[in-house]
């Protein structure tokens, strides 16, 4: 692996929920908002800068402090940028990477499945992604994952940054991807 290594020390016991029916789900707590965040390429950055990304607390990660991310951005030596789930890092296969062929605001709810979780996934300015979290255990249903979409802005190969447009639903078992509190 190329990048910085990071390990993680994860058995996952339980039931895994894809959570299509919200069906008894405690009212969403969360409002769902737009936001921007910049990351910083796993190589060639200074490792203090924030490479990862974590979907239940909508936070950017320096990934020498924490494994607790569900995806990370990196620049292949070529200068393909790319976003690189749990499964790409070494961490095992819990979160996923789904690329979109609409524009991000007409994706209203995250799909179902064929989500990419062990290799990367190249992206470019406009490029538009769905990203499922690594599951959340602490759900009234079980463990489910929480999802979110994400648009790149700008790709700045000198910093080896990416800036991207971001929507996260952080209820648990909801899939709704538009602003606002999400309906069941």
């Amino acid at each position: 692996m190329r990048h910085r290594r990071l390990s993680l020390g994860l058995t996952l016991f339980g039931l895994l929920v894809a959570c299509d029916n919200t069906t008894g789900l405690l009212p969403p707590n969360f409002e769902n908002v737009v936001d921007t965040i910049s990351l910083f390429a796993l190589d060639g950055t200074p490792v203090s800068a924030a490479s990862g990304y974590r979907i239940n607390d909508r936070a950017v990660v320096r990934t020498d402090q924490s494994n607790d991310i569900d995806f990370a951005f990196n620049m292949t030596p070529a200068g393909q940028a790319e976003l690189l789930p749990t499964g790409a890092l070494g961490l095992g296969t819990l979160s996923g990477i789904q690329e979109q062929g609409v524009p991000f605001d007409a994706i209203t709810t995250a799909p179902n499945g064929q989500y990419k979780d062990t290799l990367s996934v190249n992206i470019d300015s406009g490029s538009v992604v769905v990203v499922h979290s690594r599951p959340i255990g602490t759900c009234v249903v079980g463990i489910v994952f929480l999802y979110g979409k994400f648009e790149v802005l700008a790709i700045d190969t000198t910093a080896r940054r990416v800036d991207l447009r971001v929507l996260v639903d952080q209820n648990c078992g909801y899939r709704g991807l538009e602003p606002g509190f999400p309906s069941r």
